[in-house]
């Protein structure tokens, strides 16, 4: 029985020529392709804001910074500041793109009125800042600390307790030991002499 003759096997493919497999992805990649990814919500606020703040930083930087006559670059005062604020505008301006061509998710506003919630904490701070140079450093300590504990939702004595002697280590931590500069306040004049100085140094 003459032998049949065998069966040619599957045709082998030509494997891409090198370097063709990433041209023809250059080629299907248009700008939204690059730019899109994943957006939050408040992503487009938070981008515009940022944005603008470095164009605001950037137009603001002749009158904050100066070159100073025969200065190396590199140790110029502007040198990195300009470096820095260029590279905001740059990677704000490529977010603040990159929101435009992604897909919007719906929570933006909600997202933005968590952000301004979160002033609140700023206006207090503010007002601890400004009690200090009236009542004294850690009179306002331990009237911010406790506040802060009522506004977060903890209740009772030992709450308040804790928050009294966290005031005091921080307010001998640095006005004591590290001998931070902090107005003492116009309260302690009223104390007798004695204890008017130490008021005054230490607290």
């Amino acid at each position: 029985m003459a032998n049949e003759p065998s069966s040619p096997g599957p045709a082998r493919e030509t494997p891409p020529r090198a370097g063709a497999r990433f041209a023809r992805a250059i080629r299907t990649k248009n700008l939204e392709d690059l730019f899109k990814r994943y957006r939050r919500p408040g992503d487009m606020a938070f981008a515009v804001l940022f944005f603008a703040l470095s164009i605001g930083l950037l137009i603001a930087l002749p009158w904050q910074t100066e070159w100073v006559k025969r200065t190396k670059t590199y140790a110029q005062p502007a040198f990195w500041p300009m470096i820095s604020i260029i590279a905001m505008v740059v990677f704000s301006m490529f977010h603040l793109l990159g929101s435009f061509v992604s897909e919007r998710i719906p929570g933006r506003w909600r997202e933005v009125m968590q952000w301004l919630r979160s002033l609140e904490y700023a206006v207090w701070f503010m007002a601890y800042v400004a009690l200090v140079p009236l009542i004294g450093y850690l009179p306002a300590t331990i009237l911010f600390s406790c506040a802060m504990t009522l506004r977060l939702g903890y209740r009772g004595w030992r709450w308040m307790l804790i928050s009294v002697l966290f005031s005091v280590v921080v307010v001998v931590l640095f006005k004591s030991f590290l001998q931070v500069k902090i107005p003492a306040g116009l309260i302690y004049e009223a104390a007798p002499a004695p204890f008017r100085a130490i008021l005054m140094t230490y607290f």
